[in-house]
């Protein structure tokens, strides 16, 4: 099977062309770019550089989120038009959950971080590649009081972990922090080998998972009746 991923949930982009669990190919930027203007371009290259045409795809893999909501929109929408012009597969895959991958040999927790801001982060946990605390939306005060609650000696951060170095060694000071490396970044790959094992999503019902509602929507619902909430799922 050969599967396009792609993740654009971050300020970096990571695009992966994956056949049968083998990678063909990667590109990564970790530079602050307008996705929408060079995730094709990125696509493009890699499919021309190993000779192949879209047309050849069974499957396209794409982080769902959480993360930048910019950015969730491009991907989504991009996996989305592809897939349903080219007729093939659709799957959707959490971003923290590709993040974790990358560690899903290690021990212990593995607990993936997105900066949500303001002391908050989207986060989840995994032991052995199995999601282990729901990933969720949360203070990050309140996920070390989980962490702390879960029984578990080993845990591992990483992510975006950098703003949130002091307050995890005060409150867990054994955890070990990846920090600074690329083990943090987007794997398009992780997202490709992921999404070989999921079941395929119906193309024009597919949404990013943003995990919690933008400040727009937020002040709009404390307007109106959350009966007529529905009408925010469908801008």
């Amino acid at each position: 099977m050969k599967i396009l991923a792609f993740d654009t949930s971050s300020k970096a982009l990571s695009v992966a062309l994956v056949e049968d669990d083998k990678l063909l190919g990667q590109l990564s930027l970790n530079i602050k770019k307008n996705h929408s203007i060079t995730l094709m371009p990125a696509i493009d290259f890699l499919l021309s550089q190993l000779d192949m045409k879209a047309s050849d795809l069974d499957r396209i893999a794409v982080a769902e989120g959480p993360g930048s909501y910019t950015g969730l929109r491009i991907a989504v929408t991009t996996a989305k038009t592809l897939a349903y012009a080219l007729k093939c597969e659709l799957v959707g895959i959490s971003s923290l959950e590709a993040i974790a991958a990358r560690l899903s040999f290690e021990k212990g927790l593995i607990v993936p971080l997105i900066d949500a801001r303001r002391k908050n982060v989207y986060a989840g946990a995994y032991l052995k590649g199995e999601s282990f605390i729901k990933d969720q939306h949360i203070s990050l005060g309140s996920l070390l009081e989980l962490l702390k609650d879960s029984g578990q000696k080993q845990i591992t951060f990483m992510g975006e972990v950098d703003n949130f170095v002091e307050d995890i060694e005060a409150e867990l000071p054994q955890a070990r922090i990846i920090s600074d490396s690329e083990l943090n970044l987007p794997s398009a790959y992780e997202v490709a080998l992921l999404g070989a094992k999921k079941e395929a999503v119906e193309v024009h019902n597919f949404l990013p998972n943003y995990l919690k509602l933008v400040e727009a929507e937020e002040k709009w619902l404390e307007n109106h009746d959350e009966k007529d909430s529905g009408y925010i799922s469908k801008l």
